[in-house]
């Protein structure tokens, strides 16, 4: 295993981190964790050299917290660092700051989180916590030894971001990075941005909730062309190991085989190790999928407020998601969701409202009635 370094402690950190969001699930329900399968690969990945370990409030219908805290039992606890996140979306109080902690510590089974971050920080429950003084609640639980390191992980443009990182003295952030995602959100400018403040970052998504792992011909194509073989997913691990200023990559894994490859590759990525050749074919293979979108959004939301509640963005992404990462059924079924929300394309009225506010120019209301009919 390959160790990096995160917070200004100098933390000796396993560069692969164990997300616990995708564990292996009993009939098809993500509230049923198979605690068997989860277990032994949790494990298998500890006595490997990973010694990073993620949850969070929600994951798993909230199962996923009691079902680390258990694993975690029999002394390996001591072993690793454990990160778990505070459900920002609930708090409406000063008060439930603490509620939500010290019920977390309680499903962990521990006396203390090693990192704790604000969850899924975008505009509207960062004004929230903010008003609510979350800076001292940090600082309480800081002080009573309940949290060590604080950091957060972010969902929204780059403007916002650098405002939450110069708002604090914080100890980590975590970003959505991978290959396709160089300008999104934060992106590798928020990346730059928070080690010029001395600020590690672990990245999330590096394969885009499993998307870059499923390649289409084409793509293979591509990767054949490289005198080493590797998998898809290596491919996109190995571009961010490439990178210098990350500490951690968190993957979720949901099978042992996963675990198998990704501590692997985990232990073959360093910094700058990519050739000039490799870095070149994953620029080809990004050209490939970025060439297969339909809709050319760029998730701004500018258009939302939509007067019918048609959740536009989220649209354009399950439309385009089918051509780029051929996640037809996926989409598909995301998209009854949304009718049953009475969300989707079709309860569009076409006064415009969206277009006149598009910085790309986008036809939306003719790009709606196209997503439609492929979604349905």
């Amino acid at each position: 295993m390959q160790y990096r370094y995160v917070t200004k402690d100098n933390i000796k950190v396993s560069q692969l981190g164990f997300g616990c969001m995708r564990l292996p699930v009993l009939n098809n329900d993500s509230g049923q964790i198979d605690e068997e399968k989860a277990t032994e690969m949790l494990h298998y990945a500890i006595e490997n050299g990973v010694n990073y370990i993620d949850t969070a409030y929600p994951y798993h219908q909230e199962m996923s917290e009691p079902f680390v805290g258990k694993a975690l039992k029999n002394g390996l606890r001591e072993k690793v660092y454990l990160a778990t996140k505070l459900p920002v979306w609930r708090v409406t109080t000063y008060d439930d700051f603490e509620k939500y902690l010290d019920e977390q510590l309680e499903k962990l089974q521990t006396e203390y989180i090693d990192f704790y971050l604000l969850h899924s920080l975008h505009e509207k429950p960062w004004r929230n916590i903010i008003d609510l003084n979350v800076f001292k609640f940090i600082e309480e639980a800081k002080r009573k030894g309940k949290i060590k390191y604080i950091g957060f992980s972010f969902h929204d443009e780059l403007p916002l971001f650098k405002e939450i990182i110069d708002s604090y003295n914080w100890d980590f952030c975590q970003i959505q990075l991978n290959y396709m995602d160089r300008n999104y959100q934060a992106g590798l400018e928020g990346l730059a941005y928070a080690k010029q403040k001395n600020i590690s970052v672990i990245i999330m998504e590096p394969i885009k909730g499993g998307k870059l792992a499923n390649a289409s011909d084409d793509i293979l194509n591509v990767w054949d062309k490289n005198d080493i073989k590797r998998t898809p997913a290596e491919w996109a691990l190995r571009w961010l190991y490439n990178l210098n200023d990350i500490s951690i990559v968190l993957s979720g894994m949901s099978t042992l085989e996963h675990v198998k490859e990704n501590l692997k590759t985990a232990n073959e990525g360093l910094p700058n190790s990519l050739t000039e050749k490799e870095l070149n074919l994953i620029d080809e293979v990004t050209k490939i999928y970025n060439d297969k979108f339909k809709v050319g959004c760029t998730a701004c939301e500018y258009c939302l407020p939509c007067p019918s509640n048609v959740s536009i963005p989220d649209i354009f992404a399950l439309y385009n998601n089918i051509y780029v990462y051929g996640t037809k059924e996926q989409s598909l079924n995301s998209y009854k969701k949304y009718k049953e929300l009475e969300k989707d394309a079709s309860k569009c009225i076409e006064c415009g409202a969206c277009e006149g506010s598009c910085p790309q120019h986008l036809s939306i209301i003719e790009l709606l009635k196209e997503a439609d009919k492929a979604l349905i």
